[in-house]
């Protein structure tokens, strides 16, 4: 029997190509397996669109500098035949004014006027942590969103629990690494201010008293191969890949 595929991300004439020689049938609902192609942002659409379905990563190579370690035709190769390591990934979810928005790498609070900060108070566990914190907003990112804006804001990752980053407050505030029980509550002490999950383009519209909560998701991520999209080495590439030449 044909596997059910789905396929996400860019460049998917090139992919459906490579799968051109399998056993498979390219779907568009209910499918077996998705195969994000891209980077980063392709996986997250794919759990975006496809939740709780069983992820596999593949890198756009005409964007990437090739692994020589982890060849793209022998990757897919390896993924449609069961042989790739499979790994239940923690998300997050934030519940806010009766909805509930769940992410792969971060929820982050963000200002939306410019020209004034976001005011809001900070509760873990139901304590507050901080009564008043005024800035550009807040990041909380899951251990696989650590190596994105969490990182570019701390200059470090997690391997365990939940990450908090503030982003330009006021007063300085460390970021922390919280444990995945932990329940994070804010609320909105002065807005407007707006939501976002992951790479989604949808906000949440947030003002003053509104409170959200955010904590471990319920369900996971479950994707093959996370060990070759987090080896160093491919990170490395892509880093000299995007440098201006």
């Amino acid at each position: 029997m044909k596997q059910r595929i789905a396929i996400c991300g860019r460049n998917l004439d090139e992919l459906r190509t490579m799968l051109a020689g399998y056993p498979v049938t390219v779907v568009d609902t209910n499918p077996d397996l998705v195969i994000s192609h891209g980077g980063d942002g392709a996986l997250l659409g794919a759990e975006r669109e496809f939740p709780g379905v069983p992820k596999f990563p593949l890198r756009d190579f005409a964007h990437n500098y090739p692994c020589p370690d982890h060849d793209p035709e022998v990757m897919l190769c390896q993924a449609l035949t069961g042989q790739l390591k499979r790994y239940e990934v923690t998300k997050i979810q934030a519940s806010v004014n009766g909805k509930t928005v769940i992410g792969l790498n971060d929820i982050c609070l963000h200002r939306q006027n410019l020209a004034s900060a976001v005011r809001f108070r900070l509760y873990l566990n139901d304590e507050i942590y901080a009564n008043q914190v005024v800035g550009d907003g807040l990041v909380a990112a899951t251990t696989f969103g650590s190596t994105g804006y969490y990182r570019s804001i701390t200059n470090s990752i997690f391997q365990t629990g939940l990450g908090l980053a503030f982003s330009n407050t006021t007063d300085p505030i460390d970021h922390m690494v919280l444990k995945e029980s932990c329940v994070i509550k804010l609320r909105i002490l002065r807005g407007p201010a707006i939501l976002v999950v992951d790479n989604d383009p949808r906000e949440i519209q947030l003002h003053a008293d509104d409170e959200v909560v955010l904590k471990k998701a319920d369900s996971k991520a479950v994707i093959f191969g996370l060990d070759v999209l987090r080896c160093r080495e491919c990170f490395r590439l892509r880093q000299k890949f995007s440098e201006p030449n």
